[in-house]
């Protein structure tokens, strides 16, 4: 399953073509999460199968084409839980989180809850002992969508280069103005 949380950063969207397109080319099942933890949490529609055509032409485009929103419920237990069972309920075992420091620590609070998340999930009837056995393990891979490049361990954050490139469009634009009326 591949999400983006938290502000959006340009980048996102090739972050969301690699990690779909690696994952058919290894043959996994890649799901999309729309609307970050919300998604994940809401399940139904929310979460869709990707395939190789669902992220053609999308590089040049800002923004994510899978939505990104703030979600209040995912940070309780309890939101968390039914964050789980959706997952289960596709199979799904391995979690990309593209975001910035919040969706991260998200991320892996969710990861080390996770066995705590399906033995509850099975106390409570709604998943079986096999599946509690089959998804024992999330595996999760964040990838740090910020504009702000204030992240440790990582030399430049998505979103990082598109940024400084739009402040200095937007300097020469200044600049040409300024010359052309002889101030600054």
């Amino acid at each position: 399953g591949v999400l983006t949380s938290g502000g959006d950063a340009q980048g996102m969207n090739a972050a969301v073509r690699a990690v779909v397109r690696m994952g058919i080319y290894v043959g996994a099942k890649v799901y999309f999460i729309y609307e970050g933890y919300q998604g994940m949490v809401d399940g139904g529609r929310n979460i869709v199968e990707a395939n190789w055509e669902s992220v053609s032409s999308i590089l040049q485009v800002g923004g994510t084409i899978i939505g990104s929103a703030r979600c209040k419920a995912f940070r309780t237990r309890e939101g968390r839980l039914r964050a789980a069972q959706n997952l289960v309920q596709r199979g799904i075992t391995n979690l990309c989180v593209i975001g910035g420091d919040g969706s991260l620590t998200g991320a892996n609070i969710f990861r080390k809850e996770w066995s705590g998340l399906l033995e509850e999930l099975a106390q409570n009837g709604e998943i079986d002992k096999e599946q509690v056995q089959k998804h024992a393990y999330l595996n999760v891979v964040g990838m740090v969508g910020s504009i702000d490049n204030d992240f440790c361990g990582t030399d430049m954050t998505i979103g990082t280069d598109s940024a400084l490139h739009r402040i200095i469009e937007v300097v020469d634009a200044i600049m040409t103005t300024a010359q052309s009326h002889q101030r600054t």
